[in-house]
């Protein structure tokens, strides 16, 4: 998949081979606002860049900018906050090659690693120790034709699948993509209202008439601090 020169950030040019580099947006510390480790005090390292444009995209001040900082700064700077949870975020994490290697150095250090990525580039290369979250772009994400539906064969039961829903068109269409690849057979599967687009309530009374085998999700952050960067 080709990937766009000016959305996308790949290594530094000035990095050497034998120190890799991230170019990151920001680390902060805040509560897991989403997946199955909602709640957790949790490390955020949001790397800069990303090949994507979802029209309801509640980070795109990390589609450009960034710092590069070696991985080692970067792994420091987690190990200083002291919490045992880690979330690689963006952006989209995978489309950094230094990510890969990076994901690995801090399920080493014995921290418990998820990677939320969009599900567009390739997750097979990710450590198995480490909880991929996929999000599956939907029709009105505008971003549908991205979706890499082999990563989907390859999904691990501590793995998770997540649908961003903007509409009852939206909701009928992850009905039928969760039915096709046995999806719930596969993984945990969060769908989450898109923030301001779907009542919540709309979408727990369609859950809950059709019983599908997922969990409701909302973004904790967002309703305890609002859309604020850095929480």
């Amino acid at each position: 998949m080709d990937v766009p020169a000016a959305a996308a950030t790949t290594d530094s040019p000035n990095r050497s081979d034998t120190e890799p580099r991230l170019k990151l947006t920001e680390i902060f510390l805040s509560l897991q606002g989403e997946s199955s480790r909602v709640g957790w005090p949790t490390v955020f390292v949001r790397l800069t860049g990303c090949p994507l444009r979802c029209q309801y995209c509640d980070s795109a001040y990390a589609f450009y900018g960034g710092a590069w900082q070696s991985t080692a700064e970067v792994l420091e700077q987690v190990r200083s906050y002291g919490v045992k949870h880690v979330c690689v975020t963006g952006g989209e994490p995978l489309a950094q090659k230094a990510c890969i290697g990076f994901l690995s150095e801090l399920c080493d250090a014995d921290f418990s690693v998820s990677l939320e990525t969009s599900g567009a580039l390739d997750i097979s290369g990710v450590d198995p120790r480490v909880v991929r979250v996929v999000d599956i772009k939907t029709p009105d994400s505008g971003e549908v034709q991205r979706n890499r539906w082999d990563n989907l064969a390859g999904l691990r039961v501590h793995d998770e699948v997540k649908f961003v829903l903007c509409s009852r068109a939206d909701y009928d269409w992850a009905k039928e993509i969760l039915a096709r690849y046995r999806l719930a057979d596969r993984c945990a599967v969060l769908l989450s209202p898109s923030h301001e687009q779907l009542p919540a309530r709309e979408l727990a009374d369609w859950i809950v008439a059709d019983r599908l085998p997922v969990r409701m999700q909302m973004q904790l952050h967002k309703i305890l601090w609002g859309n604020v960067p850095g929480r």
